[in-house]
């Protein structure tokens, strides 16, 4: 047979459909609802496949480890601050459905902003020509006095930052993750990279303090891990640095002696990263339980999440 011949068909075996395989069955398509359907029936109407399977699945874990008083651990990116979730947020503290949350250290910078002002979050496209991006007086000073503080006292970063937001009494606390988490005595761990934060380049940054405060951190964090079996620990908008300190928090912990290897994992976020895959859905419960990931928007994946937990919780 020559290379250019064309290939004759006429040979090839076929069988029949109904004795094939098929991943993919009516029975397990989406239900259309109509109006005024409940949380509990859009859960149910999605279609078995994926997400439609996993997501549910997610919810009755979360579900069942809370209702065993187990640890719902967060570990949140600043973008979920500056896309307006703070409410939904302290909303789950209150009901102490969330029990701790680590955050880098730009989720500072947007809370206190927050607190203080009621906005966050600077065009930098404008601002970076002039080099007056991340130059607003009012923060750097905020944040390293807090940081400056906690030094002082030898508490940790995410504390020191709760205590001088209440204590200052700023007009939007009730809309800051570290006021209510001080307010409701959550610990909070704050994990700063020096330099990508804007506070870094004030005059009042204080490098020792810094590193004090978030390997004081750090160390919090740990105990936290150290507290997962049974619980869950969720990665929201962080693709780099916090599945790095989770992973580096469980090895530790495991290394010491505690069993944490049956708890559930989950990475939000709008795009699928190597780090929270690795670090944080697959490693991490190799050994038991299970991770997963869901891939959407913060503003819609999260307050769909915060819903139909507390709705299963109800039931």
């Amino acid at each position: 047979m020559s290379k250019s011949q064309s290939i004759d068909f006429s040979g090839l075996k076929t069988y029949s459909i109904h004795d094939r395989f098929s991943k993919v069955t009516v029975e397990n398509f989406a239900k259309p609802l109509g109006p005024g359907a409940s949380i509990k029936d859009l859960l149910e109407s999605l279609p078995g496949q994926f997400a439609g399977v996993e997501f549910p699945e997610f919810i009755d874990r979360l579900a069942t480890s809370h209702k065993s008083g187990k640890s719902i651990a967060v570990g949140m990116g600043a973008h979920v601050i500056k896309v307006g979730l703070n409410p939904v947020i302290i909303d789950l503290m209150e009901r102490k459905v969330i029990t701790s949350i680590a955050l880098n250290g730009a989720g500072i910078v947007h809370d206190t902003e927050v607190a203080m002002v009621g906005r966050t979050s600077e065009d930098v496209g404008s601002v970076l020509g002039t080099g007056e991006f991340g130059a607003a007086r009012e923060t750097g000073e905020a944040v390293n006095e807090a940081i400056a503080l906690g030094a002082q006292k030898d508490i940790g970063l995410g504390k020191a930052m709760g205590e001088f937001l209440d204590k200052q009494n700023f007009p939007y606390n009730n809309m800051s993750l570290l006021a209510a988490a001080y307010r409701l005595n959550i610990p909070v761990t704050v994990h700063v990279a020096v330099g990508t934060d804007i506070v870094h380049i004030h005059p009042s940054a204080d490098g020792a303090a810094i590193g004090k405060t978030t390997f004081l951190d750090f160390k919090k964090f740990c105990g936290i891990v150290s507290n997962l079996e049974g619980g869950a620990y969720l990665n929201i908008g962080s693709a780099v640095l916090l599945p790095e300190i989770f992973l580096k928090a469980l090895t530790a912990v495991r290394n010491l002696g505690h069993v944490v290897n049956n708890f559930t994992t989950a990475n939000f976020d709008f795009l699928r990263h190597y780090r929270p895959m690795t670090n944080v859905v697959n490693r991490p419960t190799a050994s038991g339980g299970k991770g997963y990931n869901f891939t959407g928007h913060h503003e819609l994946m999260i307050p769909l999440l915060a819903a139909c937990l507390l709705d299963r919780l109800a039931e």
